[in-house]
């Protein structure tokens, strides 16, 4: 073991004792049961759906139990760091609205960057060497394949432990001669000697486990070469959350591993460690079973993807807290909502991310919003999605108005083609004339009708020559019906199928298909006199009369 002197001259001389930020950050004075939880995201320029997901239930149950919710940014890899990747990760948590409970701006346990935090860091590394719970490690990168390949050859688990840990007990006269010559090192973890078969723990949300208790000297300070002395991930997470007071680590499931070391830690530390509740990830169906979600094949598992489709965030924010407790998914959105998530409720299986069933929800809350509300969302949209929309909608907001109205409003069975708002185009671009292309007699868009151009611009000519805007529906499409047996088709389908000869053209419906696709660009599309009604008599015409042309 070195000398305290040896030890100590490692560091700044003005570097402060534990005692300093254990006064600097005291235990919080909250209720009993309060749990205080974290966000630790790594600021790498994309940020994973099951961010989202993992954040929304730690800050739903720190809320409700009275405690507090904060975000700690990873950053100790600085190898990785993106530029704006923080900017990043705060527009999605605002765009979901799980903001933190605190931050830089509003925290009294930052920072809340790990890279702004390297003199705590030394703090407790200098106390675990001088305490020889840890120790100065000089093998190189290639000391270190080296080892690796042995253990390999002899099929032995692979680390730096036992006798392959050549620093671990090393004479401090080789040692005092390695720093003589400036070749830099990493500070060690010195596990336990006398080691559990296997480290035991209860998680929140699996109950009691256990796993094979850990062996590796793992590294707690990164190389003395860096300008940084930044520490993994293992020892600032220790360090963080003792001295940010969580009680509660909620983090993925492929965490359970690093349980056994993160005890060894804490024990080393002196601290209590937290409970742990591990997530099972989110996944995705694939032919022959599922997998993780990926952000290099799924689209859908980045938040951005969500973001620009305009998926509104209510139903993003349901359909997840159906997938952390299903019995949230039984429930109204409203009443889900506001319904607490429950650890317990969690299961263990990965729930399956389906975008069709995200899409029937979100369809389902668009369809309880007004007009206006659903403008209002639509606006905010296109101002960063859809720049050509915008204006459209601005400078038309009573057509707008009058195409969401289209069998939404004042129906027991609102039509739910709208299931995002980049739907919009599709769903109702058809009502605004600055969207729509005109159809003529031989568009592609009629030819599914099987009729001849001629056929079309004849009955397209005598439509809008008689075509009046009356208030009944039917009378209305009596219109229709009357030019239809004028022009050679059946009254109905039925007539049509006993007669086909008499009735080259087919029946009324290819007729009124005639003026769908006119008006509409479809042969699906919301009801025809209602669609009359939004656009108006002149725009009703103008749209005729290009069959004519």
């Amino acid at each position: 073991m070195l000398d305290r002197a040896v030890i100590d001259a490692l560091f700044p001389v003005d570097l402060p004792e534990p005692d300093h930020w254990e006064q600097r950050y005291p235990p919080r004075e909250v209720p009993d049961g309060a749990q205080i939880t974290r966000f630790g995201p790594s600021p790498t320029g994309y940020v994973h759906i099951g961010n989202i997901y993992v954040a929304m239930i730690d800050q739903n149950v720190a809320h409700r139990t009275g405690g507090a919710y904060l975000v700690r940014v990873e950053d100790t890899d600085q190898a990785r760091v993106v530029d704006g990747a923080v900017e990043l990760l705060q527009r999605a948590f605002d765009f979901f609205g799980i903001r933190a409970d605190e931050d830089d701006t509003n925290g009294g346990y930052g920072p809340y960057h790990q890279s702004q935090r390297e003199t705590i860091y030394l703090t407790y590394a200098r106390q675990l060497l001088r305490e020889g719970k840890a120790y100065l490690c000089f093998a190189t990168a290639d000391e270190l394949a080296d080892i690796r390949k042995r253990q390999e050859a002899a099929k032995l688990p692979t680390g730096y432990y036992g006798t392959w840990a050549v620093w671990r007990d090393a004479d401090p006269a080789d040692v005092q001669a390695k720093l003589d010559e400036g070749a830099p090192y990493v500070v060690r973890f010195r596990s336990p000697d006398t080691l559990k078969p296997r480290a035991e723990f209860t998680d929140a949300i699996r109950g009691p486990l256990s796993a094979e208790d850990n062996r590796n000297d793992a590294v707690i300070l990164k190389s003395s070469a860096n300008p940084l002395r930044l520490p993994t991930y293992h020892f600032a997470h220790a360090v963080d959350d003792h001295l940010m007071r969580v009680n509660l680590v909620i983090r993925g499931d492929e965490w359970i591993s690093s349980v056994p070391l993160h005890l060894q830690l804490f024990d080393a530390l002196g601290f209590t460690p937290p409970t742990y509740a591990h997530i099972a990830p989110l996944m995705k169906q694939i032919s022959g079973g599922k997998r993780k979600l990926s952000k290099r094949k799924d689209p859908e598992a980045g938040v951005e993807f969500y973001i620009s489709a305009g998926y509104p965030t209510e139903a993003v924010l349901y359909y997840l807290r159906g997938l952390a407790n299903g019995r949230l998914a039984e429930l109204p959105l409203p009443e889900a909502l506001e319904a607490p998530i429950r650890l317990e409720d969690c299961g263990v299986a990965g729930p399956l991310v389906d975008l069709v069933k995200l899409e029937d929800i979100s369809a389902d809350h668009i369809a309880t919003l007004s007009g206006e509300q659903i403008l209002t969302a639509l606006r905010q949209w296109a101002a960063t999605y859809d720049l050509d929309l915008l204006p459209v909608l601005e400078d038309d907001s009573a057509r707008a108005l009058a195409a969401l109205a289209v069998e939404r409003e004042g129906v027991e069975n609102p039509r739910k083609d709208l299931r995002k708002w980049s739907d919009f185009r599709t769903a109702c671009g058809f009502f605004f004339p600055q969207l729509f292309t005109l159809v003529t007699a031989d568009d592609e868009r009629l030819s599914g009708l099987k009729l001849t151009p001629e056929v079309i611009r004849a009955f397209a000519s005598d439509f809008a020559a008689k075509y009046q805007e009356l208030d009944d529906p039917q009378e209305w499409f009596n219109q229709i019906r009357a030019l239809a047996g004028d022009h050679g088709f059946a009254p109905n389908a039925k007539e049509f199928k006993k007669n086909p000869e008499t009735y080259p053209n087919g029946s009324i419906r290819e007729a009124s298909q005639i003026v769908r696709v006119a008006l509409t660009g479809s042969t699906r599309s919301p009801d025809l006199f209602a669609v009359t009604r939004a656009l108006g008599t002149d725009e009703v015409l103008r749209r005729i009369h290009s069959l004519t042309a």
